[in-house]
């Protein structure tokens, strides 16, 4: 833990300097760290729908977007400060996935050997890649995960009575769950890998077993992560979730050194690819001198696991493997071919670490160290230092105004960039454009990210119009009866027709059938995951 959280304290140290790397998706994570504390002090514990977005028409980001990463950030927002919020962030997951991967080298390398391994993992290229060009916070708890998923996943396909099996089980249904918890790129890069080492370990024991208890542990694994996978996937229907795949974004425009029209996007793709192809070659060459200094039999198996998860990374980053992104379930999400980094992290900080051995072994580190300070340099040359992210935010949501949406969680049949920016949060108007304004009186009694009363006296009919995107989740009430909200012309705002008279409205966002589906179905899962860890110390099956 201390070697973990040296090195990451070395890769934030220049935030003391000039403040946290203001990476692409940098405000998209602020956003949702302030909107989760501000919906934390409202007394909402797991938020579903984030209400400053689209300039305060709000968006079900918190439906699509997996909670992990964004609890951690709004707890440590509210407990470190917001300046240093992304700093402390670095910091708590670098020092995981130092952690994790020594955890996973110990099994096979002396300690020494592992210590290596965890700082060369908490530096790796693709982490200061993400941490000073991406700022993917998501993506950096994901993979500082990622060497347990591997730990777990060789103790369930090895496990060799039922009891230890059970147990291994849950252990990685648990680990498997908690990456998709973080991020659903990772998550898919996490159930692929898992399968490709599943599948190689029944060849080489010549058994369905590994490939059996794999799948289990798959299969519990999805089941804890219901509660967001179901909703998630269900709901995708009601936004234009096919815009995270617009121009820029596909695949085949991010193979490694494929360039597009597009200047900008060809100078940050030409940088993933360099960090890609020295880790390549680096892990490469460690590999094979690795291997020929294996020791041991779990070494060996440890190293053909590792080297044939490094090939397939290797493989799916660059355009040979196109067809398998067009047809694979789900691999087109991932957008950028090379964030099979994240997994090519993990052999490559193991085979420096094995290969350290021997009379010339300081080389290797050596290697690593010129490595890791040069991209970290360029990362940090090419970064965009911007300290007034997270203020701007903050005076953005207190003075009521908002940030801008994300296209893919818009309502179908919107278009975000059509929505005023200063639009009140309810006003009343006619019901044609004939008739003059109505006289009214309107008193918001409350007005949360989930829940919005409002109390309306009119003289004649008219309608109210909401600063709300009408999304199917929302439940409305006139007077206790439930009606389905209309939308505005020209965009989805939330249209409520009144008659004359003094009418309470209460607008909810409700628990969908596939949220109650996803919670049941999480609730057996991690039931279930908890007997496998009971049944650690006792028999599964009492004998007489």
């Amino acid at each position: 833990m201390l070697v973990s959280a040296l090195a990451a304290l070395a890769i934030v140290a220049i935030f003391a300097v000039r403040g946290a790397p203001s990476g692409h998706d940098f405000q998209f994570h602020g956003a949702m760290w302030l909107e989760v504390a501000n919906q934390w002090r409202q007394g909402i514990l797991l938020p579903r729908w984030a209400e400053w977005a689209n300039w305060g028409f709000g968006e079900p980001r918190f439906i699509f977007y997996p909670p992990l990463s964004w609890m951690l950030g709004a707890a440590l927002g509210l407990v470190a400060g917001w300046k240093l919020a992304a700093g402390s962030f670095v910091v708590a997951a670098q020092t995981l996935a130092g952690v994790s991967m020594f955890a996973l080298a110990r099994r096979t390398l002396a300690r020494r050997a592992a210590l290596f391994a965890a700082f060369a993992y908490t530096a790796n290229p693709y982490t200061l890649l993400v941490v000073y060009l991406r700022s993917d916070f998501a993506e950096e708890l994901a993979a500082a995960i990622f060497p347990l998923l591997l730990l777990t996943l060789s103790d369930l396909a090895e496990a060799g009575e039922s009891r230890a099996a059970a147990r291994h089980a849950g252990r990685f249904a648990l680990v498997f769950a908690a990456i998709w918890l973080c991020n659903a790129p990772a998550g898919v890069l996490a159930s692929y890998s898992a399968a490709l080492l599943f599948g190689w370990m029944s060849l080489r024991a010549r058994s369905w077993r590994p490939l059996l208890l794999g799948a289990g542990g798959i299969g519990l694994g999805f089941g804890i992560s219901a509660f967001y996978l179901i909703p998630a996937v269900y709901e995708q229907r009601w936004v234009r979730i096919g815009e995270a795949l617009s121009s820029g974004l596909r695949p085949s425009e991010n193979f490694l050194f494929t360039s597009i029209n597009d200047p900008e996007h060809n100078v940050f793709n030409w940088i993933a690819s360099a960090t890609a192809a020295g880790m390549i070659l680096i892990a490469g060459a460690a590999g094979v001198v690795a291997h020929r200094k294996a020791e041991s039999g779990a070494e060996k198996k440890q190293w053909q696991g590792l080297m044939l998860i490094a090939a397939a990374a290797t493989a799916l980053m660059i355009p040979i493997s196109s067809a398998l992104w067009r047809f694979l379930p789900e691999l087109k999400y991932l957008q950028f071919p090379w964030r099979w980094m994240l997994v090519l992290a993990v052999p490559f900080a193991y085979f420096l670490a094995a290969a350290m051995r021997g009379r010339f072994g300081w080389v290797w580190g050596v290697l690593f160290l010129v490595t890791a300070g040069s991209t970290g340099t360029m990362h940090v040359k090419h970064t965009w230092w911007d300290a007034d992210d997270i203020p701007t935010l903050q005076e953005a949501i207190e003075q009521g105004q908002g940030y801008e949406g994300v296209d893919e969680y818009d309502t179908v049949g919107d278009d975000r960039t059509d929505l005023p920016q200063n639009a009140p949060r309810a006003q009343i108007l006619p019901v044609t454009r004939t008739q003059r304004f109505p006289e009214t009186r309107l008193h918001e009694e409350r007005w949360t990210a989930e829940e919005k009363v409002l109390t309306v006296t009119l003289r004649e009919e008219a309608q109210l119009k909401m600063r709300l995107l009408n999304y199917p989740a929302w439940r409305v009430k006139i007077d206790g009866h439930g009606i389905r909200p209309a939308a505005s012309e020209e965009t989805v705002a939330t249209v409520l027709p009144l008659s004359p008279g003094t009418h309470r409205i209460e607008v909810k966002f409700g628990r969908t059938t596939d949220r109650t589906a996803g919670i049941v179905v999480s609730g057996l899962a991690l039931f279930a995951v908890l007997v496998l860890l009971w049944a650690e110390g006792r028999p599964l099956l009492a004998r007489p």
